[in-house]
């Protein structure tokens, strides 16, 4: 017997025959023998639909009475499968972020979860229930219901997970596991059996959609066992039976000491939505670097790769730094705001730029796997506009027009690319 989180996202609870699709899911893992919680998220478009309705009323709102309206979606989603659960002749018990309790901090739409209160989750085990849990939602120090913000049931799912030790966390999604890039991109893209958290973080946290980055380092400081599979695999397919715990059917995110060996480079992100500025002749002095991405933080404008040259003389710099496209307008307007204080000769800024990385742990010990993104990449007449790199990590800002021919190269050049039999 083990104790599993499962947690169902909006498409795979998005209608009637969905949540009984999931319910059947979770009835397998009962009928195993495994003490079961499930978080769910709410069914999909009605968060948005929420979010509208409160635009509707008031563009400025109470972010409280918004958490209020917008953490209904979970609700209705939990009561559902629970219903179809008993259906099924599964016992399931409902329960809202409050009644848990979840508690987090008081920052409404983005509140941070502080302790899982798990004791009546322990009395539903002991009962034979399935405890049915809204993600996504909380209950603040004052008494008031919250909403954790982008990749909240994620992030709920795993608290959960955390709180109870269970064995693993199942995030249950419309795609089979992770791939080591894109399939619709890349068609000879891998799933992989197993993946590191810290390998799992970079990917998501440099484009790769299927988890938010939240989740995974809640899951690593936690040392939370992460399973990323499909909920629209048959709940009876003839390759759950005779399961075990430790058996994986999608991606295990994992320490990486659960991995005997590991790829050089494990996956390729990419993210298209960049954008580049330059401010040439900046005055070389100490504080400099504090008076550019100071007014760029107060604003609220993230900033990612950052690359700084000297000039020839010593006394002025170049600085390079990207942004999000849909932020370079207002990045541009902040920097020229500063530029009697930065005295810089001109400012540059490129947009429709894109990122591609390459991530593995396996780069810690081998030499010239940057030497090979950079060959790879001038065969194919792609230019390099920024480079910046981590221990398991490199990163290289190109044109976007250039993104697809960029990763099915190096995906073919890292072997990556799936073997096809015969």
């Amino acid at each position: 017997m083990a104790r599993l989180v499962m947690k169902f996202g909006g498409t795979s609870v998005g209608d009637i025959e969905r949540i009984r699709n999931v319910a059947a899911h979770v009835q397998r893992e009962v009928d195993a023998g495994h003490q079961v919680a499930v978080v769910v998220s709410a069914m999909s478009g009605e968060t948005n639909r929420l979010v509208g309705l409160t635009r509707d009323v008031a563009r400025l709102h109470d972010a409280r009475e918004y958490d209020v309206v917008v953490s209904a979606g979970e609700q209705v989603s939990v009561g559902l499968l629970a219903m179809a659960l008993q259906d099924l002749g599964v016992a399931a018990r409902s329960w809202l972020g409050w009644q848990i309790a979840m508690k987090t901090s008081d920052v409404h739409g983005a509140a941070r979860i502080e302790t899982v209160d798990v004791a009546a989750m322990e009395e539903q085990f002991a009962e034979g229930r399935v405890a049915v849990i809204a993600g996504f939602q909380g209950l603040s120090s004052n008494g008031r219901i919250t909403t954790l913000g982008r990749g909240g049931s994620d992030t709920s799912a795993v608290a959960v997970a955390a709180a109870l030790k269970a064995d693993r966390c199942d995030i249950y999604t419309d795609v089979d596991g992770v791939y080591t890039t894109d399939p619709r991109m890349v068609p000879a893209a891998k799933k992989m059996n197993r993946i590191s958290y810290e390998e799992m973080l970079e990917m998501a946290s440099l484009g790769a959609k299927v988890l938010q980055t939240r989740s995974v380092e809640l899951a690593m400081s936690h040392n939370v066992r992460l399973q990323v599979r499909s909920s629209f695999d048959a709940p009876d397919d003839a390759k759950f039976k005779n399961m075990v715990p430790d058996d994986i059917v999608g991606t295990l995110i994992c320490d990486e000491d659960e991995i005997m060996e590991h790829e050089i480079v494990s996956g390729i992100a990419y993210a298209r939505n960049e954008a580049k500025l330059t401010l040439l002749g900046v005055p070389d002095r100490p504080g400099i670097a504090a008076q550019i991405f100071g007014p760029l933080a107060e604003a609220a404008v993230n900033v990612d790769m950052i690359v700084q040259n000297m000039s020839p003389d010593g006394k002025t710099t170049d600085v390079t730094f990207t942004v999000s496209q849909d932020e370079l307008e207002r990045a541009v307007k902040v920097v020229e705001a500063e530029k009697d204080g930065l005295d810089y000769s001109q400012l540059q800024s490129a947009p429709e730029m894109a990122k591609i990385s390459i991530v593995g742990v396996g780069m810690r010990s081998h030499a010239g796997v940057a030497q090979k993104m950079f060959t790879v990449l001038a065969e194919q007449g792609i230019n390099i506009h920024v480079i910046s790199t981590s221990e398991i990590k490199i990163s290289v800002l190109i044109d976007a027009d250039f993104v697809e021919p960029a990763v099915r190269a190096l995906h073919a050049a890292y072997g990556l690319d799936e073997e096809v039999a015969g």
